[in-house]
């Protein structure tokens, strides 16, 4: 089983349609992308309903980038990084793009909702955002 994580913590998968490896069926709703996937390259992407992409590990960033890209790129269904996400990469995966992460029972058990709910407020924690001025607090003060 899987857990979801948003930013109003820990909710069951309620995603049904099941995903596609390469996104080659005509009636694919939505994709899996390994971290070594070429964003570039999916030319599917607006016609997807839920792009899901793996974190093979923690220390593989990869999969941000591939965020980062899509969402540059226009595409705005549900982006969802799937694997081994840590409670202290949530907010640089919403920033980066992705809508939710889903992770398994264990890493739920070790690092329970309240881990993640602490990283949910990731926009008012955004440190280049506040250099530059455009976090909430830096237009409340002017």
């Amino acid at each position: 089983m899987s857990v979801l994580v948003t930013d109003t913590g820990f909710t069951a998968d309620d995603w049904t349609h099941g995903y596609c490896e390469d996104g080659a069926a005509n009636d694919c709703r939505a994709v899996d992308l390994a971290s070594d996937a070429d964003a570039h390259a999916l030319s599917l992407a607006p016609a997807l309903e839920m792009i899901r992409v793996d974190f093979p590990s923690f220390a593989d960033g990869r999969g941000f980038t591939i965020a980062r890209v899509l969402r540059l790129r226009g595409y705005t269904g549900r982006l969802r990084a799937r694997g081994h996400v840590l409670a202290d990469q949530y907010a640089m995966a919403r920033r980066a793009g992705f809508d939710e992460v889903e992770i398994d029972d264990d890493l739920a058990a070790r690092q329970p909702e309240d881990q993640w709910l602490a990283r949910a407020d990731w926009q008012a924690h955004d440190y280049q955002s506040r250099l530059r001025g455009a976090s909430p607090q830096a237009a409340a003060a002017k």
